[in-house]
């Protein structure tokens, strides 16, 4: 029996199946960052009855823009375009969290105005960011030093989560999920690599754990644990992450969660850099490692096939196993999954910006056979 597709419980909410969309960059908003009729179209594809999705990494602010053309969720106009995709998901029978996120060192001046980014000590990051340029072409951007958060800055920060997570329930999502890993803030924060703070911040794991757990203690205020879930990385190294004992680190927070009774927790697997596969080393931590720290349901991600989804859940390291690249091209994964119909294959040339192509282009089996025939 295919444990796949059984159902199950997120927070307050039953699932039909355990096939999670995962919160995927792609890009495609209108000007403003305003979600607008393409991605309407695009979540409206591939939600199903009693599916659960989470959205994708969406700006808590102007000074935490990564890459041009994704999403916000800090002004009105926003707020709105996304209460069209909601609503539209809630008609096709889904469930839909809301994905929150703040770049940090990561994010970079063009996007946001020209002002430096901020995080917790004035270290740069090595990846890419992605800038829109004068003739409204994307291009990667180098990465500049950040300015170190004053403490009295940090507050400031929390706020503007919290501003986002009850921006995000009047736009109709059934709850959000804090974006703590690929070297994004909270994780540039918990991880000692980038955080070399002197003040209640730094140093010891409780105080490099402090900002993220201020963040998700703001989001259950407003939402309750149980509408709540964290991101995490344990073994990532995107962002150029790096901890000196991520195993105490990860565990440590993994059981700080327990207190706010959330919804899940969702732990990227090793094997993934990024959207690139690697293979992982021996010390990496993983799914299996926090199942018995964390006492909720846990999610997984990490470039899962059918056969490798349903061992992890066998193997009781898993509640629910969430898809990226292969729901990006085919938005009806869920259904292919259970009948074991072939995948459309995707072109990653096309996951980032750009217009329909490579994003609402892709066709349902149904449509695809018919075509065919």
């Amino acid at each position: 029996m295919s444990l796949l597709f059984t159902p199950t419980k997120i927070g307050p909410y039953s699932v039909g199946h355990r096939v999670v969309l995962a919160p995927l960059t792609r890009m495609r908003s209108e000007p403003g960052d305003v979600p607008g009729d393409l991605m309407v179209d695009y979540y409206v594809q591939r939600a199903s009855q009693g599916g659960f999705m989470i959205a994708e990494a969406t700006p808590v602010s102007y000074g935490g823009i990564v890459y041009a053309g994704a999403p916000g969720l800090y002004t009105d106009e926003q707020e709105a375009g996304w209460r069209r995709v909601t609503d539209a998901v809630h008609a096709k029978g889904a469930t839909i969290f809301l994905q929150l996120w703040h770049g940090g060192r990561q994010a970079h001046p063009q996007n946001m105005g020209g002002k430096l980014p901020v995080a917790p000590s004035a270290i740069r990051s090595y990846e890419k960011a992605i800038i829109k340029t004068a003739d409204g072409e994307w291009e990667d951007a180098e990465q500049v030093v950040p300015l170190e958060l004053a403490t009295d800055a940090i507050a400031g920060l929390v706020a503007e989560f919290k501003d986002s997570a009850l921006r995000a329930k009047r736009a109709g999502f059934d709850g959000v999920e804090l974006h703590a890993a690929n070297g994004y803030l909270p994780d540039q924060f918990l991880q000692d690599g980038s955080n070399l703070r002197l003040d209640f911040y730094g140093g010891s794991i409780e105080n490099r754990a402090r900002f993220l757990l201020e963040v998700v203690a703001a989001f259950t205020d407003v939402w309750g644990g149980d509408r709540v879930g964290v991101r995490l990385a344990p073994s990532g190294t995107f962002g150029n992450m790096s901890d000196s004992d991520p195993v105490a680190t990860f565990s440590y927070v993994a059981n700080a969660l327990n207190r706010f009774g959330l919804a899940y927790l969702h732990l990227i697997e090793p094997r993934i850099r990024g959207i690139e596969d690697v293979t992982p080393i021996s010390s990496a931590i993983s799914a299996k490692d926090l199942r018995n720290v964390f006492k909720g349901p846990v999610i997984v991600a990490g470039g899962f096939t059918r056969e490798s989804a349903e061992q992890i859940l066998a193997a009781g390291s898993a509640d629910l196993v969430a898809f990226g690249r292969h729901f990006v091209s085919n938005p009806d994964l869920p259904e292919r999954l259970r009948l074991g119909l072939p995948l459309n294959p995707y072109d990653r040339a096309t996951f980032y910006g750009g217009n329909h192509r490579g994003y609402t282009d892709y066709p349902a089996y149904a449509v695809e056979s018919a075509n065919v025939s």
